[in-house]
């Protein structure tokens, strides 16, 4: 359980932390790329409210009015700068309202030739869109006046070789900032479960110790009502009740004590080679006749040579308490299966009984949690004290098992146990 524990621990913390690393540079990275649209959309737009050329500067020695900015003022707006014209690559094709290429201007861009130019714009056209990139060129659709269109596009290699580059280091530094966090987190989850594991083993401790100083008087009263049954006669109700109470206590303590040695895991199991088919037919022999006399249907079906290295009391006693659930509440005339089958070198435990129909999915969930019943179970006189699963659980977990609970159909359950 607290290796699990730790386990969830370790894995919400890393997910948060994966979470917030993942909205943090997913959004400084999209913010960038955002930037780039938005840069190369106001340039190619100042192109197309001009004919596909920038402005024409003013001339020489006009000299500049006292609202211009001077050199260097407005850094980070490049758009405003009086240099864009001279930094920006960039080409045209314009088409007749019939589609046909009229002009093609590749004066300001080195590596574009005319038809590599005619090339993209066609691209550019058959994508349907006012703009876009082809390559690492934004381009923008506008139309002529003569009703005709102009595709212009501007070389954002740069900026997106920028983006790119940013994106890659910042992918890089959060995945070895995110195995960094990850390792601090797993060296400081045992710290954070020790608590917990320190009381849990008090519990147990506690369990298995109050477990064995109950057992020394519950064994003298049992002692004391037997020899008061002989003095007054076996018709006597109070001594009888102590009895009966008694005996269920101390069924109780022993599954008490069960318990905490199963979760102790594999240290208290004493494994050995164990015939399994065996084990399966006596504890099936074991149910026949209780079945028989409260008319229930009750079928195996037993693999044999089926073997694996176990602790022989413990996998009994699992296959014993499956049964038992089984027997208690299945109602009158209806059927028990069980079956015990091989897969790879697992040990496949199947128990599968009818019910009245009131367990449902939710009660599944809870069925192997400690001293859990379900309404039904209460009030059907079947006994017990909802503990009986819950080794169940232990001793499939010590066995590096699991166990699982379903309902393959409504009125029916069934329980499966893989060692």
């Amino acid at each position: 359980m607290i290796k699990k524990l730790r386990i969830k621990f370790v894995m919400t913390a890393f997910l948060s932390v994966l979470a917030v690393l993942v909205i943090l540079v997913g959004g400084i990275n999209i913010s960038n790329y955002i930037h780039v649209v938005n840069e190369s959309d106001k340039v190619l737009g100042i192109l197309s409210d001009n004919g596909g050329r920038f402005p024409e500067r003013e001339p020489e020695g006009s000299g500049r009015t006292g609202e211009e900015p001077p050199p260097g003022a407005g850094h980070g707006a490049r758009i405003d700068s009086p240099e864009l014209a001279f930094e920006t690559r960039f080409f045209s094709v314009t088409y007749s309202a019939e589609g046909d290429v009229v002009k093609t201007d590749t004066d300001k861009v080195y590596s574009v030739s005319g038809e590599s130019a005619v090339s993209m714009a066609d691209e550019a056209m058959m994508s349907g869109k006012e703009s876009g990139f082809v390559y690492d060129y934004r381009y923008l659709v506008s139309e002529t006046p003569d009703g005709g269109r102009i595709v212009i596009f501007s070389d954002r290699g740069a900026s997106l070789a920028n983006f790119r580059s940013f994106r890659n280091a910042s992918a890089v530094i959060s995945l070895l900032g995110l195995l960094i966090i990850g390792s601090i987190i797993y060296l400081i989850s045992g710290r954070a479960v020790r608590p917990i594991e320190e009381a849990g083993e008090k519990q147990k401790r506690f369990i298995s110790d109050a477990g064995h100083e109950i057992k020394t008087p519950l064994a003298i009263i049992r002692a004391d009502a037997d020899v008061l049954m002989m003095e007054t006669g076996q018709d006597n109700e109070w001594v009888s009740d102590i009895i009966r109470q008694t005996d269920r206590l101390s069924e109780l303590t022993n599954d008490l004590i069960s318990l905490s040695k199963m979760e102790e895991g594999g240290s208290s199991l004493v494994t050995e080679e164990t015939d399994l088919s065996a084990m399966a037919e006596d504890a099936a022999d074991s149910v026949k006749s209780l079945t028989i006399m409260q008319k229930k249907e009750f079928t195996s079906d037993i693999e044999s040579g089926v073997h694996i290295k176990c602790d022989k009391k413990a996998v009994y006693e699992l296959m014993s308490i499956l049964l038992d659930n089984a027997v208690k509440y299945c109602p009158g005339g209806g059927s028990i299966s069980f079956s015990l089958s091989s897969k790879g070198k697992k040990a496949v435990i199947s128990v599968e009984n009818d019910t009245d129909g009131s367990i449902g999915d939710e009660a599944v969930k809870h069925l192997f949690d400690r001293f859990y019943r379900t309404d039904a179970s209460r009030n059907s006189g079947a006994g017990g004290f909802g503990i009986g699963l819950s080794v169940a659980l232990a001793v499939t977990e010590a066995h590096k098992g699991r166990i699982s609970a379903e309902i393959p159909r409504e009125g029916r359950i069934r329980f499966t146990a893989i060692l």
